[in-house]
């Protein structure tokens, strides 16, 4: 399970880095038609705005992956082992309480505001904008899952086999 889940994360890091580069394009062409053309494009922010939604959420399963987000290392890491996992277990599982909620919540937006079309792109259906919230609460929580799994059984190995950076320019 672990490999199809380390491509899948490899995949959404591209699929993050594509919706950066389109992000990029989008707002770069909104402000040559209003400020070159004296022509502004009505739908260039709605849709930039999309895309940045996409890309933090996307961004946050590969960060979510990798164990990349805010924690406390430097607290954790100086508690004895058998406590240490106690500590990773109850964290882990508010995590993991909190994929449940994205992904059903997410799945009942999305449904909801499924036939709804975004303002100035009519043809843009907002069921897959919202489709984000259960796709990457979906994928988080397969994460917390073997994660947790992990913790358990004691097993020392790490998806993403990579430290966080502690941010020091020393490193």
């Amino acid at each position: 399970m672990e490999r199809p889940l380390r491509r899948l994360i490899e995949l959404m890091d591209w699929w993050a880095a594509f919706l950066l580069a389109l992000m990029v394009v989008v707002v770069s062409l909104g402000v040559f038609f209003r400020y070159v053309l004296n022509a502004s494009l009505v739908w260039y922010d709605e849709f930039a705005s999309y895309l940045l939604v996409w890309l933090t959420f996307y961004g946050i399963v590969v960060a979510s992956y990798r164990q990349r987000h805010i924690g406390f290392e430097m607290v954790v890491n100086r508690l004895p082992s058998e406590t240490r996992r106690v500590v990773d277990f109850v964290g882990e599982t508010c995590v993991l309480g909190f994929q449940v909620v994205l992904c059903f919540y997410g799945w009942v937006l999305t449904r909801k505001m499924g036939d709804e079309t975004a303002v100035s792109l009519e043809w843009v259906k907002m069921g897959w904008v919202y489709s984000v919230l259960p796709i990457t609460g979906g994928l988080m929580l397969l994460i917390s899952l073997m994660r947790l799994y992990r913790i358990v059984s004691g097993s020392d190995d790490q998806p993403g086999g990579e430290e966080a950076w502690s941010g020091s320019s020393s490193e």
